[in-house]
């Protein structure tokens, strides 16, 4: 894990708020795979937005609606290398997103790097924001060893590192 603290943070005062934000992160990902929405509702903002692989907006019914109609349902998920930067009442935290789901009895089985936002506010933590990129090879129209279209996107391996 990394962490990385603002300029007007103490390291202890950063440590604290790193622990927090690993326990909304704790939570997110026990509510997810039981597909709580109780807790997924409790712990999220009520502006909360998730910009999925595939480039598509939900807003917080949206999200939660997928799971309490049945519609999305996680087998496995975990969130490796995570790194997390505080910045305030805000932070952000990177990471590997890999999931085995289904969604509507279709795979939707994948490997995403994903970003999520955190505000804190009188109550504590809440996640106000995910977002999921796929990881994978080189754009589509990106020629080997050229960025092509999507100029200034580096192209990598398969595991996108």
């Amino acid at each position: 894990m990394i962490y990385q603290r603002d300029p007007g943070g103490s390291m202890k005062d950063q440590h604290t708020e790193i622990d927090a934000i690993q326990e909304l992160e704790r939570a997110w990902y026990q509510a997810e795979m039981r597909a709580d929405t109780g807790t997924l509702e409790a712990i999220s903002t009520s502006d909360f937005t998730l910009v999925g692989p595939l480039g598509f907006v939900l807003d917080k019914e949206q999200w939660l609606e997928r799971y309490r109609s049945g519609d999305l349902v996680t087998d496995s998920l975990s969130l490796e290398d995570p790194a997390i930067r505080v910045y305030g009442d805000a932070a952000v935290t990177l990471a590997r997103h890999i999931q085995r789901a289904s969604y509507k009895g279709r795979l939707a089985d994948g490997q995403f790097r994903t970003t999520h936002i955190a505000v804190r506010d009188d109550s504590g933590w809440l996640l106000a924001g995910i977002h999921l990129s796929p990881i994978g090879g080189p754009p589509p129209l990106a020629r080997p060893g050229e960025h092509g279209a999507g100029e200034g996107i580096a192209t990598s391996g398969a595991d996108g590192r």
